[in-house]
């Protein structure tokens, strides 16, 4: 199955996108199959943050029919803040799409979580994950939203994280499972990996890129029904 991944929302998470995708087909024995488009983070932020969503997900179509003629099959966002629009991107998508939000609830549940602590873009966090959890409760730091989400912009846009902007997410973390009970951090946003990988936070960490990517790679292989993943096409 070709793979098409709309990305350069930001250019970090594209790459590890690839990279992750590429060890786990490659782990399953498959050949991977995969094109990328380069997408404009900033437009993408400006739409997240006014919560205009025709016009982006019209952007990320016209994107999706450049992966179309590229032979891709099948196509997926690298951004969890890109998610705001799916609906509307999905209404009219050339391809089919396979969400990295819905596969999440299942997750945590399979995992025995009964509650998260959530970082991410401003939106992610405010609405608790676009609202879509419905087995799992989700906290954040309401009082932090602000600062957290443009840090957090600020490392997507840059692709890269400073020490002390690791801090305040290894931070926000902590208070989280200290303060509101969270049974593990998910990482909400596709950048975050610049903050948390190689670290030792002493709580759980759970990155939602790889639950995404665990789906996508099955796909890959061609072990799943795509009729029960996909939206749109």
């Amino acid at each position: 199955m070709h793979i098409g991944l709309v990305g350069g929302i930001g250019v970090a998470a594209s790459l590890v996108y690839y990279q992750r995708l590429a060890a786990a087909v490659e782990a399953k024995g498959a050949r991977l199959r995969m094109t990328l488009s380069h997408g404009d983070i900033h437009t993408l932020i400006r739409n997240n943050l006014a919560d205009i969503r025709e016009p982006q997900a019209r952007i990320f179509a016209d994107q999706i029919a450049e992966l179309k003629g590229a032979g891709a099959e099948i196509a997926a966002l690298t951004s969890l803040g890109a998610h705001y629009c799916f609906d509307e991107l999905a209404a009219i998508s050339p391809l089919p799409l396979i969400s990295a939000v819905t596969p999440l609830d299942s997750f945590f549940a399979d995992q025995g979580i009964g509650r998260i602590g959530l970082l991410g873009t401003r939106v992610v966090m405010r609405t608790r994950l676009f609202g879509q959890l419905e087995r799992t409760e989700a906290v954040a730091l309401d009082d932090e939203i602000e600062t957290i989400g443009q840090t957090y912009q600020d490392v997507a846009v840059a692709g890269r994280c400073s020490d002390a902007q690791r801090q305040l997410f290894l931070e926000a973390g902590r208070r989280m499972v200290a303060e509101q009970g969270a049974e593990a951090i998910v990482l909400a946003g596709t950048d975050l990996n610049l903050a948390f990988d190689g670290q030792d936070p002493g709580y759980r960490v759970i990155d939602a890129l790889d639950v995404h990517v665990a789906l996508l790679a099955r796909v890959a292989a061609g072990e799943v029904d795509l009729a029960s993943l996909t939206a749109g096409g």
